[in-house]
């Protein structure tokens, strides 16, 4: 009896197993590979949290980084890192994010307009949630880089996070309209996206409004809600194709 049932579970595993790596499937592989992406990102935004919260080691090369590049500012780089931080914040990020949703629209590409507009909206509400709760003060000098005063916390970077979804989803847009072949083509656009969302992040740490640990943890926390929201749609778009017509 106990073998029986033994075999049955293990049978039912193996389904189970199977039905979650088929790329075909309604709850298939798109899914399980964005909730995987999604809890490795929590991973490593718990872990750079726990070292920030803990004052580990990366609070030290935090200050080390933020007070070097105080001290060794270049001012072509300073003048040209102001204007592409600004064009990422709050009002910058929402007219990137109108502009990229007309091309979605204009393209009929109505699930990426869908993913965008709970990306990147909903990495900013996540982004304001977290930095109450953690409530990290940001960085301070004597002789600022930014001159406007920042009045919301420091941790995570709220600027990176918003440009790591917003770059994401075009991203991910142009390699799945990439022929399957093209690995270098495909290659080169993600890391392009990955290039423009980190050039934020190194604005934010070189001007002096967040921390080194800041801008990783608002890239973990952005690829982690990117990727579930990437996949959920996807599910979405599959659970609809196969539905039955009546």
């Amino acid at each position: 009896m106990s073998t029986s049932m033994s075999t049955r579970w293990s049978s039912r595993l193996r389904r189970f197993v199977a039905a979650r790596l088929s790329p075909e499937g309604q709850l298939g592989l798109h899914l399980t590979v964005g909730v995987a992406l999604m809890l490795l990102a929590m991973v490593v935004f718990h872990e750079i949290a726990e070292a920030v919260m803990g004052a580990g080691q990366i609070t030290v090369i935090d200050l080390q980084v933020a007070q070097w590049f105080n001290r060794h500012a270049l001012s072509w780089l300073t003048s040209f890192l102001l204007v592409y931080t600004d064009l990422h914040g709050v009002l910058g990020a929402l007219v990137l994010t109108a502009l990229l949703a007309w091309y979605f629209y204009r393209q009929r590409a109505s699930y990426w307009l869908f993913t965008l507009l709970i990306c990147v909206p909903g990495v900013m509400i996540l982004n304001v949630l977290l930095k109450s709760v953690f409530g990290r003060l940001r960085p301070s000098f004597e002789q600022p880089l930014l001159q406007r005063v920042l009045e919301s916390y420091s941790f995570p970077s709220g600027h990176t996070a918003t440009s790591t979804a917003l770059y994401g989803v075009l991203g991910a847009y142009l390699i799945c309209r990439t022929a399957p072949g093209a690995w270098g083509k495909r290659t080169a656009i993600a890391l392009l996206a990955f290039l423009m969302a980190a050039l934020v992040g190194f604005s934010r740490i070189y001007l002096g409004a967040h921390y080194l640990s800041d801008v990783l943890a608002a890239m973990a926390e952005s690829a982690g809600w990117l990727a579930i929201c990437i996949a959920g749609v996807s599910t979405l778009r599959r659970r609809r194709a196969i539905r039955p017509t009546k």
